[in-house]
């Protein structure tokens, strides 16, 4: 194959394009010895070769094409979140404490006692959320949005500590909180979709659990 290569003086590599492979091919042709025609086969191998190159270059495109048609599909689709509640992975959430906050946890396993830490931005314990014995699964907590005095917690950023006592140890448990959909944009690299959420900065979409209303 050395003989249908060729290096460019723009970028310095080795490539060779559909129509500089058939001009040579139709070269070596021409120029070839009357006495010692090139055989069929090797006249054959040569044409697959070509037809090859095309392919590729044909299926490139349509690869293109359809990543492209992907990704618009997929920001049109994430771009009808925008102004809704999703539920992802988080610690953190911005609670309106004049609501009852909603929210669950992953139980890996039975527990006779599990609970949930309610810190203030400042870190104070707020209040402890008890859920007593649970089955394993997604456990579904509510906070009314009061600390231990029952006094009411000013509006703003929280951090749930969900906890249980499982085979004697206390175990730490992912929490899954509500959170609002302000932006979405198109992250760099993977080309994947993030949603940038209220008061908590951007999470992948693949990370969102549920969309709520």
């Amino acid at each position: 194959m050395d003989q249908y290569r060729h290096t460019t003086k723009a970028e310095g590599k080795e490539e060779l394009g559909k129509n500089e492979f058939l001009e040579l091919l139709v070269a070596q042709l021409n120029n070839q010895n009357p006495l010692e025609p090139q055989s069929n086969g090797d006249f054959i191998a040569q044409l697959a070769q070509f037809s090859t190159v095309e392919g590729v270059e044909k299926l490139n495109g349509s690869m293109e094409t359809i990543l492209s048609g992907y990704q618009s599909s997929q920001a049109l689709q994430a771009s009808s979140l925008v102004g809704r509640k999703v539920i992802v992975p988080s610690e953190k959430a911005v609670v309106d404490t004049s609501e009852t906050f909603k929210a669950s946890l992953v139980l890996p396993q039975s527990s006779s006692n599990v609970y949930v830490n309610v810190y203030g931005a400042d870190g104070t314990l707020a209040t402890r959320v008890n859920l007593g014995a649970q089955e394993a699964g997604n456990v579904s907590f509510m906070w009314d949005g009061k600390n231990s005095d029952g006094e009411t917690m000013p509006p703003g950023t929280y951090k749930f500590e969900a906890q249980a006592s499982i085979d004697g140890d206390t175990k730490g448990l992912y929490t899954l909180l509500p959170a609002n959909v302000d932006s979405v944009t198109l992250g760099h690299g993977n080309g994947e979709l993030l949603l940038n959420l209220a008061g908590l900065g951007s999470v992948p979409l693949s990370q969102v659990q549920i969309i709520g209303q």
